[in-house]
């Protein structure tokens, strides 16, 4: 695949699925000297502010109508006598016509003269498309009719399902308004140059077998190596101690690790979220690995997705890994991807590691009684943007408006804890930290007890909620306390330095809290809520879990 596909693909649609591609055919397949639309219509009496087919429609005299479709078929088959295809049609059509696709045709000529211009594309006829659009059928709507969508109408599939091809900017814009996906072919452009939403542009009609190719369904299997290669080739490996870098023969990845003194290993599969999932693969398992004082440095990733998917939705999820990798200076150094009926949705498990001197590893074991509790952020960071993401109708259904819904979507850009934990692992008086997950805060702090060895005390009238979260989960019935949260840190640290430690983490204008202290040794949590004791909540499978 050339490199032209990846300087076209920052088209940022959510999904690209093709079922059908239709053409412009004037504009896309075959080129003609048309004769001038004026003189067209001054031959036939026709007023200059509506088309010939307006015209045509609203003739009574059923004589003048005949003359004026006998006038109008003369400079049609004129003009596809005198046409000619365009450059790499032929391969295009027969490149299509191999694939499981609709295809359709569009003009507003005769169809006798539709005819004539196809013939004129070797090895290619009208019965190779599943519709044709001709003027014939424009005239027998009752009104003014967009070609396009009636050639949709036609197939039975809707507009963000089909590709347009053409070379008139107008039409590209109307079908992309009405939600198809378009191409625009200007023979005298360069390739690539700036697409907007929903629009590829491309100077030659043989560049259109790659768009193409990106949005119909992969068969089972290794990703074909020709789309690895491409895929892996925007990401920079500039990291001197990998040895072997990912690509199309190598199966593993070698890191020299011999300067180092403890590596840190991490793995987690991302299974429920197909939004963003590039994302959660990288932090979550990056936030891991920032718990213990170490720095997140390579990931592994192994993706696998259902039968069906396009190559276009894994490029998405590759392009998620390398803006997040490259972000927090992570290497993504292997991995594998495959299509296979063993899933019913995208699948990442990720494996991370990451390197720290030993003097420097924070171990929960560390922590002592007195020691202080913080909390980064708020609880259910992570679940306010995933029951936007999966629930925004519902909410809507219980009275939260548009604007609410966005701004709790964007939650999801605070999901990482990678920089409050480097500036608490540069504190030697941090005894231990843990990121807020499933289970929410309520699980996450009983697990930072067990794995501590000691009981922690929680004032619950600190623990600091957000208050879109706060109407979130009024409105659908469900505990912030027990929500899936990454974006949140626990943080230990003795008492001495609790403040200073809270102000360097404000400093980089991220929020934290402190919520508790850590008691003797033993297991559990010891709420109090307006200065009396209070159960601390548990639950036994995250709260989102209820929603699905």
């Amino acid at each position: 695949m050339s490199g032209f596909l990846s300087r076209i693909l920052v088209m940022q649609n959510e999904t690209m699925r093709i079922k059908a591609v239709i053409f412009d055919l004037e504009t896309s397949l075959v080129r003609a000297d048309t004769h001038d639309s004026e003189m067209i219509k001054a031959a036939v009496d026709c007023p200059a502010d509506i088309s010939t087919i307006d015209f045509l429609r609203n003739l009574s005299n059923a004589e003048k109508k005949q003359r004026v479709r006998s006038e109008l078929e003369r400079f049609d088959l004129k003009t596809a006598e005198d046409s000619r295809p365009v450059a790499g049609a032929e391969e295009i059509m027969r490149y299509l016509v191999g694939k499981d696709l609709r295809l359709a045709v569009v003009s507003g000529r005769s169809r006798q003269s539709i005819q004539k211009m196809i013939k004129k594309i070797s090895g290619i006829s009208t019965g190779d498309f599943d519709t044709v659009i001709s003027r014939e059928e424009l005239l027998a709507q009752k009104k003014d009719a967009d070609p396009i969508a009636l050639a949709a109408e036609k197939m039975k599939l809707p507009l963000d399902r089909i590709l347009v091809v053409t070379g008139d900017s107008t039409v590209s814009g109307n079908s992309r308004h009405r939600g198809a996906m378009t191409v625009l072919l200007d023979l005298s452009a360069q390739s690539g140059n700036t697409p907007g939403r929903g629009e590829f542009h491309i100077s030659h009609l043989d560049e259109l077998k790659g768009i193409v190719r990106m949005g119909i369904p992969l068969p089972p299997g290794k990703l074909p190596n020709d789309l690895l290669r491409e895929f892996l080739n925007q990401f920079v490996f500039d990291d001197p101690s990998i040895l072997i870098n990912p690509g199309v023969g190598e199966d593993i990845a070698a890191v020299d690790v011999a300067p180092e003194e403890v590596l840190v290993l991490k793995s987690d599969p991302i299974t429920f979220a197909t939004d963003s999932i590039g994302q959660y693969a990288v932090l979550i398992n990056a936030n891991d690995i920032a718990t213990s004082g170490a720095k997140p440095r390579w990931l592994l990733t192994t993706l696998l997705f259902p039968c069906g998917i396009t190559p276009w939705e894994i490029r998405k999820v590759i392009d998620e890994l390398k803006v997040f990798c490259r972000r927090w200076e992570i290497t993504l150094c292997g991995g594998h991807t495959e299509i296979t009926d063993a899933v019913s949705r995208p699948v990442v498990t990720g494996m991370m590691a990451g390197t720290v001197a030993r003097r420097n590893l924070i171990d929960k074991r560390n922590m002592a009684p007195g020691d202080r509790v913080l909390l980064t952020k708020a609880v259910a960071v992570e679940g306010t943007a995933i029951i936007a993401r999966e629930f925004g109708h519902r909410l809507q259904r219980l009275g939260m408006n548009d604007s609410e819904i966005d701004g709790c979507r964007q939650f999801l850009t605070n999901i990482s804890i990678i920089t409050e934990a480097g500036i608490a692992a540069g504190s030697k008086a941090t005894s231990g930290m843990h990121d807020v997950t499933e289970g929410g805060l309520a699980t996450a702090l009983e697990e930072l007890g067990i794995a501590g060895g000691y009981r922690i005390k929680v004032d619950m009238d600190r623990i600091p909620v957000y208050s879109q979260t706060r109407k979130i989960c009024g409105l659908l019935g469900i505990n912030p306390l027990g929500l899936i949260g990454s974006g949140s840190l626990l943080i230990c640290c003795r008492e001495s330095v609790c403040e200073s430690l809270m102000a360097a983490i404000r400093m980089e204008g991220i929020e934290v809290t402190c919520i508790g202290e850590v008691l003797e040794k033993g297991r559990g949590i010891i709420a109090e809520k307006n200065k009396r004791p209070a159960s601390w909540p548990q639950f036994e499978t995250d709260e989102i879990t209820r929603l699905f």
